[in-house]
């Protein structure tokens, strides 16, 4: 009942094109995937479980799902595993982002998620968009898991640091942060994914379904 109301509320335009929309969890797939959903937990930017967040669940369209299960495949093969920290994300987690930006007194993560940065700038600065492109289902962030260590592998700033250090390609972090950036990059990109430069954790399927429409399906 709860999806019926929410597709309501919808244009028309997007309501015949969102029915036919499946989104599946990734693990029906490829089970050994490693998920720790950040928005459902207080650890992220915003500092409270983002709204539509209510499992920790990464929910993706069949063809991003099934790209990112051999991408874990090729992960595997290095002794490594993928961490996923965001699949596809409700518009309402999208319009909490915005709510949150526009809150100047709200600054309890700044020191941690963006010390160099004045968050009303975050949009500007293309690490927050009004229109997030995983809000169609086939964007995923994530990093690698060393599982020899059992330690998430060195990538030179923390998953959502909003800040020019995590631009894929900076040569302010560690060479073996540089070198574990590209080890991402190549592995998924041999999936079928492509990296927002910005953001060395923001993978889109290249050729991903759903290009205008954006859901606002509540994740459990």
């Amino acid at each position: 009942m709860l999806k019926v109301l929410i597709l309501c509320l919808l244009p028309f335009s997007l309501l015949a094109k969102e029915n036919s929309i499946k989104l599946i969890d990734v693990k029906t797939l490829e089970s050994t995937i490693m998920v720790k959903m950040n928005y459902f937990t207080t650890d992220n930017f915003v500092g409270v479980v983002v709204d539509g967040y209510k499992a920790n669940t990464c929910l993706l369209s069949k063809p991003a799902a099934t790209a990112l299960a051999r991408a874990q495949v090729l992960a595997q093969k290095k002794n490594l595993s993928l961490l996923v920290h965001d699949c596809y994300r409700p518009q309402r987690g999208v319009d909490h982002f915005i709510r949150w930006s526009n809150d100047a007194k709200d600054i309890k993560t700044k020191k941690k998620y963006y010390p160099n940065i004045i968050k009303n700038k975050l949009f500007k600065l293309g690490y927050i968009a009004t229109k997030s492109g995983h809000s169609r289902g086939s964007t995923v962030d994530l990093t690698l898991y060393d599982l020899k260590k059992k330690t998430s592998m060195e990538m030179g700033t923390i998953y959502d640091f909003l800040d020019p250090l995590s631009n894929t390609i900076n040569f302010n972090i560690s060479k073996e942060a540089q070198s574990n950036r590209q080890i991402l990059v190549d592995l998924m990109a041999t999936a079928g994914f492509k990296n927002y430069s910005k953001e060395w954790w923001h993978f889109t399927l290249n050729d991903e379904p759903n290009k205008n429409i954006y859901l606002d399906i509540i994740i459990k």
